[in-house]
């Protein structure tokens, strides 16, 4: 059984397969199991509880004797208790460093999902930047588009209107076609012969 989306295939202790509490346990459970594991430990620790116990009411009640011989059991409970501590240690330790392994390879798959989910992020947001950069061209694209538009019907009415040749526009005539321009003098001329 492999962890999913792990880079390491290296599969979790096969010794807790069939155990589901093993990969995900509360406080209570781990207790439970470390009670479960190394039950001599809190028998010692019971023990040099009970002998000093004892020891203080053997104290109050003035027994010399007592007092001494509980606190000789104290001694050796926790002997017991350290040599105890020692022999589960060297005895659970090849589990205890599956699970080491395993606590890796689910640090290990926490690291790479929150990198992928960072990745993912990026990527929407780069796609976001993107639609915006098309929006933002499309619009532009649209402004000079009318702005090209504008300038033409302005070019064809200026045209229209005879100012397509630059300036406030050419200056027409006021006669019409039909009458050439003839010099001043003859025009004198017309004039005074048609006073007679």
């Amino acid at each position: 059984m492999s962890v999913p989306g792990n880079i390491n295939t290296a599969p979790p202790p096969s010794s807790f397969d069939t155990n589901t509490e093993f990969y995900e346990e509360s406080r209570w459970q781990k207790l439970q199991r470390r009670l479960f594991e190394e039950p001599l430990i809190p028998l010692g620790c019971a023990l040099t509880c009970w002998a000093l116990f004892e020891a203080t009411r053997s104290m109050r009640s003035g027994d010399k004797h007592r007092t001494n011989r509980m606190f000789r059991r104290r001694i050796y409970a926790q002997g017991f208790t350290i040599l105890a501590m020692v022999a589960g240690s060297a005895y659970w330790e090849t589990d205890r460093s599956k699970r080491n392994q395993f606590n890796e390879l689910v640090s290990d798959r926490e690291k790479k999902d929150k990198h992928e989910a960072w990745l993912r992020e990026l990527e929407a947001r780069q796609e976001e930047e993107d639609e915006l950069r098309r929006v933002r061209e499309r619009l532009i694209g649209r402004r000079v588009e009318e702005k090209m538009g504008a300038r033409e019907q302005e070019e064809t009415f200026k045209e229209d209107i005879g100012q397509d040749k630059g300036g406030v526009g050419a200056i027409r005539s006021a006669l019409e076609a039909s009458e050439a321009r003839r010099p001043i003098l003859e025009a004198v001329r017309v004039l005074w012969e048609g006073r007679r």
